[in-house]
């Protein structure tokens, strides 16, 4: 389905039930661009190896920071000399992310969600087993500006911000094809996730929502996504996803009660049982909900014995 476009998916696999990551290869006039490069391990080492044998790698293109499109890139740079770029937000973000002076708070966060300190623990260490995943970090050479053109393939794509998933997250968007390469931002089966970290954007739920409403003027006919299949009809898979939101927030609400902590909440809102690198991503995914309907005036908060609590 992409050759038309000069672009091939790298389909790298992941050790998680969500268990790949599309990548991208595309040939241009002076080497090859590479789209996200997956975790660092030998797995994804060894596939790149055989994908890029014979081939000048001149440009890495970062959609967002996370591990799974972020993780292998400082390590393939290394390797073929390419220039790089990303979000300025997105390279901070990562530049925090697994630093130990903030992994050293995640304590002190998983308190305020009043996560038992067994289940913290391993959350804490199931993070700090990430680092050597993404290292070593990237040489940046470039920060993404909204409405840039950058070539990928065949055709030229305006970089769109879109952020929601991470606070930094693009998309590139051909007008004339009407191809978009959706990243993580419009996924065809599952909905990404977005959480609440304790820092950064304090209502990304909100970010969301705004970025699919942006994306959906665009009317994009062929979406790439970076996990799944490539699919038709962009708008309606926005209505699906902007859907499932309203959905969860009337279910947060319930969830609440009259008041509630997050922890709580969190386990009411995903009721089957999670490995702990899922319930990470549920805390996070529960905490957007939970500062969106607070932002809206639907829920108040208070500190009870450093932790949060919410009520109607």
């Amino acid at each position: 389905m992409l050759e038309h476009l000069g672009v091939q998916s790298v389909r790298l696999d992941l050790p998680f039930r969500l268990n790949h990551v599309n990548c991208f290869l595309a040939e241009g006039e002076n080497g090859w661009t590479v789209i996200d490069t997956g975790l660092h391990n030998e797995q994804t080492a060894s596939r790149w190896e055989k994908e890029l044998a014979g081939k000048d790698v001149t440009n890495i293109l970062l959609t967002h920071y996370h591990p799974d499109h972020f993780g292998y890139a400082g390590q393939l740079q290394q390797k073929t000399g390419a220039k790089l770029a990303m979000t300025q937000i997105d390279e901070q973000a990562a530049q925090m992310a697994w630093d130990m002076d903030f992994l050293n708070t995640l304590a002190e966060n998983y308190k305020v969600a009043a996560i038992p300190e067994d289940i913290a623990g391993q959350m804490i260490e199931n993070t700090k087993a990430f680092v050597p995943r993404v290292t070593p970090y990237p040489a940046v050479h470039h920060h993404f500006e909204e409405g840039e053109k950058v070539v990928i393939g065949r055709y030229v794509y305006e970089v769109i911000f879109t952020p929601g998933h991470s606070d930094g997250l693009i998309t590139f968007y051909n007008k004339e094809q009407r191809v978009l390469f959706s990243t993580d931002h419009i996924l065809p089966k599952i909905t990404p996730n977005i959480s609440y970290w304790f820092h950064g954007d304090p209502n990304p739920l909100a970010t969301y929502l705004a970025s699919l409403e942006k994306m959906k003027k665009l009317d994009a006919e062929l979406v790439i996504p970076s996990h799944g299949r490539p699919f038709y009809g962009a708008n309606d898979r926005i209505d699906e996803i902007m859907a499932h939101h309203e959905q969860r927030l009337d279910q947060t609400l319930t969830a609440v009660g009259k008041s509630s902590r997050v922890y709580d909440v969190c386990q009411k809102l995903f009721p089957k049982e999670l490995t702990i690198h899922e319930t990470r991503f549920a805390i996070g995914e529960t905490l957007s909900h939970l500062e969106y309907l607070r932002a809206k005036g639907e829920l108040g908060r208070h500190t009870q014995d450093g932790q949060w609590v919410y009520l109607k």
